[in-house]
């Protein structure tokens, strides 16, 4: 069977995807996966400190917000109070039955 110019450029091995193939023990397949598995705790170590950091910031913030909102409010609170008018008292009568 002849094969065409264009069989032969795409099944070169130049061109065709190549894979590799490791041959491990048992012990060192082993050792690789405690390795990796060591590696993902610490990559999640990591990610839990540097998120605890992030909330801790975020409160922080939030909390300084929150001390300035009550601060203008204790200041806004006594000039609302002095622009009040005053309520007048009913007048009293003395009904006699």
């Amino acid at each position: 069977m002849y094969t065409s110019l264009f069989d032969t450029f795409f099944t070169d091995s130049f061109f065709s995807p190549t894979r590799t193939v490791y041959v491990v023990s048992d012990s060192q397949l082993e050792e690789i996966k405690r390795n990796q598995r060591q590696q993902e705790l610490d990559d999640l170590e990591a990610s839990r400190k540097r998120l605890e950091e992030t909330y801790q910031s975020r409160i922080k913030i939030i909390d300084e917000r929150e001390h300035e909102l009550q601060e203008e409010l204790k200041a806004l609170a006594p000039a609302e109070k002095k622009t009040e008018l005053p309520a007048e008292e009913p007048e009293k009568c003395a009904v006699k039955a």
